[in-house]
Parts: C-alpha cells; sequence; structure tokens
C-alpha cells in the first residue's frame, strides 16, 4: 500500500471519528434539551393544576357560604313560624289551665 493510500485511510479515520464524536455531543445536548424542555413542561402543568385546584376551591367555599346562607334564612323562618304557633298554643294552654283550676 502506497504511503498516500495510508495517509488517506488515516484521514477518513480521522474524519469518521471526529463526524462520530460531534454526533455524539449533538445527541448529548438533544437528550438535554428534551429533558429541559420535559421538566419545563411538567413544571408548568404542576402550576396550572395548582391554580385550576385554587380557582376550584374559592368556587366550592363561595358556593358553601351562599348555601349556608340560604340554610339560615330558612332555618330562621322555620324558627319563626314555631314560634308564632307556640304563642298561640300557650294562649289556649293558659286558659285550659284556669278552666281546669277553676274546676276543681
Amino acid at each position: 500500500m502506497s504511503f498516500e493510500a495510508v495517509s488517506l485511510i488515516t484521514q477518513a479515520e480521522s474524519e469518521a471519528k471526529a463526524l462520530v464524536a460531534e454526533a455524539e455531543a449533538r445527541a448529548k445536548q438533544m437528550l438535554s434539551d428534551a429533558e429541559n424542555d420535559g421538566h419545563a413542561a411538567v413544571t408548568a402543568a404542576m402550576e396550572k393544576a395548582e391554580r385550576e385546584l385554587a380557582e376550584l376551591k374559592k368556587q366550592a367555599g363561595s358556593k358553601a357560604v351562599e348555601q349556608a346562607e340560604i340554610l339560615s334564612e330558612s332555618t330562621e323562618n322555620s324558627k319563626a313560624e314555631l314560634r308564632a304557633r307556640a304563642e298561640k298554643q300557650i294562649d289556649r294552654a293558659a286558659e285550659l289551665v284556669v278552666e281546669r283550676i277553676v274546676n276543681v
């Protein structure tokens, strides 16, 4: 084999090694970029989920307060009705007691 052929082979091997090294470096960079993008996507998804959860909790709290107010109003109305009926019956009960005392 001539010196020129050996030189060409050596040069080709060097170029091939450089290409392989460059390809490996590019692959590592692509992998690193993909991992960073993945972490960023997960972080963004978690932040979005936390914001949505906070909003849902706020809405649930508002709804609970609204329902509590409605229940409180309903309870107050029922209480007033019961009190009115009881006051009417107190007068009748007093009449019955007086009547029994007088008749004894």
